[in-house]
């Protein structure tokens, strides 16, 4: 064990100022006990073994010092970080990327299987100073020769023993022969069995051992709850989540600054009390922001993971993640945020399809389960509002809380009776008709939650009837088509063939991260560095706004209006789709048109 200084924070150590000068932005100022220990170890050229759970804030503990040893003058693969699955490839890479933003030229390259070889080679050719991986791609890149690790400084094995459970022993010893020998080497994992101890007993070089305690869990007090995004937009959804839950402070979050503004302003208009909170307001303007959260002025903060921490408002009863963190150490910080000085709180995540997987590891980090739950639909939020409205009016006539002008009212209801032809039955109805317009008690049933009602209706019935042998022919399934009575307009984006986009790429992407009916998406033409494809007319700005966002083959879209034309594609054969692809099964996996 090393000597450490409790008081010690990450500007008194020899990390680059572009570094600390970032995760002063990112409000990353007291380091942990791992990171007390492996940073300093790291930075003398130290080997490092470290046992530690998830959650303890392994990745800058060996990334900041990692980031040191690069030299951004020198275009070669420099720190190669090896991890069991894509998901925490992705984490990592992200993490990484996030603790360099100020470093010129020092660029990060995610690969993994499943993922085009093209993107993945084009990076580590341009000499992608760190490259982040799962062990059987990064293999199939050095047996090609295109993973150059000559001048490698730093190798980083994160999630050693989730590897050695997925059976990954051989491959890592290969990609560890294949680190050169002047090169330091890190092994993180949360146990230590005989296997990985001997792993680093044949691979590391005199390393210093951590072991850091587990973290005691005390999240008893706070349920985790998740819906999955479908039916309906985030916003929507996240309106009427607002609407029917008793919150007292409310913390959500999300991914950019720009999202914390946006996401704000929706809530205002809708009339909640909610204000941004990001690392674009200075210290002044953040401090007023909170105190105007702890006062009642502000009710919802709308913020990025830079909020989760150092906030302390034990006020806070609700955590939304409206966007899942990057990593599940960001996911503790958050809901650490609720459930505080001995109250209960309720985290609630909304997650697409493909975000599942991060759900158990939610569950295990912090030994609770997460529930799924439903956000109202539009007949159920009727519903509410009128019941609430019955009880608010019963409530203004309680004795106890019958407002002080109820003689007068009542002489004024008398008078109108006698003075006009409306008896007090029309009155009320015409106060009804009047709060309805400003408030609607009959909401329209949502057109998405009607198709996919019909779509596990329509699915459960070829169920049923495969299960009894049921020989009847099924209704055909509608192929994905582009609807006829729709103006469109277009739309360039910023990925094309060269980032190994194809068209049903496109339309996935689109289809899910704007929840739309794929039938709404016309005509896509690829371009070597970009592409063009026909949206609806009048997009919503919130819904233009995510799409800028999303990401084709791990490539932005950055989304913007047109004045170039799409060429109408020929005639396809029978076979085959609007698109060129096969054709798809509209009643598997389809998306749901936007709100």
């Amino acid at each position: 064990m090393s000597d450490i200084q409790p008081g010690l924070s990450f500007n008194d150590m020899a990390l680059p100022s572009s570094v600390l000068e970032q995760l002063n932005e990112m409000q990353f100022l007291t380091p942990t006990p791992i990171q007390l220990q492996a940073i300093p170890a790291l930075l003398d050229g130290q080997d490092v073994l470290g046992e530690a759970q998830t959650g303890t804030g392994k990745t800058a503990a060996f990334g900041l010092p990692a980031l040191a040893k690069i030299d951004a003058s020198v275009k070669q693969t420099q720190v190669l970080v090896v991890t069991p699955t894509r998901e925490l490839a992705i984490q990592v890479a992200e993490a990484l990327e996030g603790f360099a933003a100020k470093m010129r030229g020092v660029g990060v390259a995610t690969v993994y299987g499943g993922a085009p070889f093209g993107p993945q080679v084009k990076a580590l050719k341009q000499g992608t100073s760190i490259v982040v991986g799962t062990p059987g791609r990064l293999i199939d890149l050095l047996n090609k020769n295109v993973l150059q690790l000559d001048g490698l400084k730093v190798g980083v094995l994160d999630e050693a023993d989730e590897m050695l459970n997925m059976g990954f022993v051989e491959d890592i010893e290969t990609i560890l022969k294949a680190v050169p020998g002047h090169a330091q080497r890190a092994l993180f994992s949360a146990t230590m069995p005989n296997a990985i101890r001997k792993l680093a007993k044949t691979f590391l070089k005199d390393p210093l051992n951590i072991q850091i305690e587990a973290i005691a869990r005390e999240k008893a007090t706070i349920k985790q709850k998740a819906w999955k995004v479908q039916g309906m937009t985030k916003m929507t959804a996240l309106t009427r989540l607002l609407e029917v839950t008793p919150y007292q402070r409310a913390l959500i979050f999300v991914r950019t600054r720009q999202d914390t503004m946006d996401v704000a302003e929706l809530l205002q208009r809708n009339g909640f009390k909610a204000a941004p909170l990001s690392g674009d307001l200075n210290q002044a303007q953040r401090e007023q922001t909170v105190s105007q959260l702890r006062s009642g002025h502000i009710e919802i903060l709308v913020g990025t993971d830079v909020v989760a921490r150092g906030l302390d408002v034990p006020e806070i009863t609700h955590v939304i993640n409206y966007d899942l963190p990057s990593d599940t150490e960001s996911y503790v910080h958050r809901i650490g945020r609720t459930g505080r000085a001995g109250r209960s709180g309720e985290a609630i995540l909304f997650f697409r399809a493909k975000e599942r997987h991060l759900l158990r590891h939610y569950e295990r980090l912090t030994n609770a389960p997460v529930e799924f739950f439903d956000v109202p639909n539009a007949n159920e939020l009727s519903k509410y509002r009128q019941q609430q409205l019955l009880e608010k009016l019963q409530a203004s006539l309680a004795p106890e809380t019958a407002s002080a002008d109820k003689p007068k009212l009542e002489k004024l209801l008398a008078q109108w009776l006698e003075q006009s032809e409306l008896n007090a039955e029309e009155i009320a109805l015409a106060l009804l008709a009047q709060h309805n317009e400003q408030r609607p008690l009959f909401l329209k049933e949502d057109r998405q939650v009607r198709e996919a009602r019909s779509e596990r209706s329509e699915r459960s019935g070829r169920n049923e009837r495969s299960e009894r042998g049921d020989k009847r022919k099924p209704r055909a399934e509608r192929t994905t088509s582009r609807a006829a009575d729709v103006d469109f307009e277009t739309y360039k984006i910023q990925v094309g063939r060269e980032h190994g986009a194809r068209p049903g790429d496109i339309v996935g992407a689109i289809a899910n991260e704007a929840s739309m009916d794929s039938k709404y998406i016309g005509q896509i033409q690829l371009f070597d560095n970009h592409s063009l494809v026909q949206l609806p007319k009048g997009m919503p700005k919130d819904i233009v706004h995510v799409l800028k966002k999303a990401r084709v083959r791990q490539q932005p879209m950055g989304i913007e209006l047109s004045d170039e034309q799409v060429k109408r594609a020929p005639r396809p054969p029978r076979d085959r789709d609007a698109r060129g692809g096969p054709k798809r099964n509209s009643g598997k996996g389809a998306a749901r048109r936007f709100n």
